[in-house]
């Protein structure tokens, strides 16, 4: 339900009737200006992004009286006009705001004007505010960009064109055996599972080794739960005294697969989204209860080794999640077919060793296009889980030793305890 300010005021009929598309650019003027008021020697400020704003809703309300469609356009050049102005008196030597900026704010704030005169109140305001929070981060902004390496933005670009150039042309419809191969859904797939690696990697660049360890591992789960227990295995290898830190760092990665798989499940098959809960959640609480209660006597605070992450948006990365997800899924329909359920679950065992997402991203498409029912999906997600937190903790004992190893057995313990727990009781349901 809309709220009209209007009809609320009683001003239909009145000559005040136009007055809350005035007062919303008025608001909208006001928090630009608020903003650019704070820089110095600045083009315009908290009175000048007001007036702009309100003048591109008023030539614009103006055009049905005085029949001439050329005003906004004119307006606009009168204020990109300013960017001519000469700049107010200063020290040589005192800083001030580019005036590119300002003026592109300006004429910003003057289309917005105009859209609220249109009737496009809502996204105006909107649009505003994404406005200033763009000159108000951009401190926050520039030391990001400075943070991406040259194959960071390469890999980005990468990822932007094949995702939004090569994806929309893919065809989307069977192909080969079983029809397993669908270009378009094995792409959306990759874009999904990379976009959500690409997340972390990009919180970890940002945030660096100024973050704790529930951040770290939050961030690295994100980007892969086997990268980062293999990371911080060396690192306790190389250096015992960080031990309990690596601990927490995996073990928290770990439990973000399970927040992971979840979010996979909703954007994937959203019917599969509660069962699926049923055992994620298990799996989560008790794991991360584990944690809290062998972790609440240490206070030790310890110097995080910088996660050694690759780019998940890598062109040869994403071409390699297309490529396993398309023999997995043909595997998966081979098997199936041969041997009903029970080739999804042997395709689990031999994929879960090295990575889960595979797996359970094929058995979610096979589930949302009915060819897999409800209780074989949550017993394959299951088993490919089992056995890539085996193969992790392997990986963490034969690399850190037995100390560490020891330290991740409860909770990894306990994670799948919840897990199966929570299978067995989705089954009696």
């Amino acid at each position: 339900m809309q709220w009209d300010l209007s009809a609320w005021l009683h001003l239909a009929g009145t000559p005040y009737e136009s007055l809350p598309s005035y007062l919303s650019s008025l608001g909208i003027g006001l928090l630009i200006g608020v903003e650019r008021e704070r820089k110095q020697h600045t083009l315009a400020g908290i009175r000048t992004f007001p007036l702009v704003c309100m003048l591109g809703t008023l030539l614009t309300m103006l055009v049905p009286s005085l029949g001439s469609a050329w005003l906004p356009a004119a307006g606009l050049l009168a204020v990109a006009a300013m960017g001519i102005l000469p700049a107010t008196n200063r020290a040589p030597d005192e800083p001030h705001e580019p005036r590119t900026t300002t003026v592109i704010a300006l004429l910003v704030a003057y289309s917005l004007g105009v859209m609220i005169a249109l009737g496009n109140i809502e996204l105006a305001v909107a649009l505003g505010v994404l406005t200033t929070g763009l000159l108000y981060l951009k401190p926050e902004l520039s030391s990001f960009t400075h943070k991406l390496l040259r194959y960071d933005l390469l890999a980005l670009l990468q990822f932007a064109t094949l995702t939004f150039i090569i994806l929309p042309v893919l065809p989307n419809h069977g192909f080969g055996p079983y029809a397993a191969f669908n270009p378009h859904r094995i792409w959306l797939l990759v874009v999904l599972i990379v976009g959500v690696g690409l997340a972390g990697y990009l919180a970890v660049k940002i945030l660096g080794e100024k973050v704790g360890a529930p951040l770290l591992g939050f961030m690295g789960g994100l980007v892969s739960t086997t990268a980062t227990s293999l990371v911080y295995a060396r690192e306790a290898a190389r250096n015992p005294s960080s031990q309990q830190l690596a601990a927490r760092v995996i073990l928290l990665a770990n439990m973000v697969l399970f927040l992971r798989l979840q979010v996979l499940t909703m954007a994937i098959s959203p019917a599969a989204t509660l069962p699926m809960l049923g055992i994620m959640l298990p799996g989560m609480a008790l794991g991360v209860l584990t944690i809290f209660i062998s972790q609440r006597r240490s206070q030790q605070q310890e110097n995080a080794p910088e996660l050694e992450l690759k780019n998940p948006a890598q062109l040869n990365i994403a071409l390699g999640f297309a490529a396993l997800f398309a023999v997995v899924m043909l595997c998966s329909a081979w098997l199936k077919d041969i041997f009903g359920n029970s080739g999804l679950y042997i395709m689990a065992l031999v994929s879960g060793i090295n990575d889960v997402d595979a797996i359970a991203l094929t058995s979610l498409e096979m589930f949302g296009q009915q060819q897999v029912a409800l209780q074989p999906l949550l017993v394959t997600v299951t088993i490919a889980v089992l056995v890539n937190t085996a193969f992790k903790f392997s990986l963490i004992f034969s690399i850190a030793g037995r100390e560490l190893a020891m330290r991740c057995l409860p909770t990894l313990a306990m994670a799948m305890v919840g897990m199966l727990g929570g299978l067995a009781l989705s089954v009696l349901l």
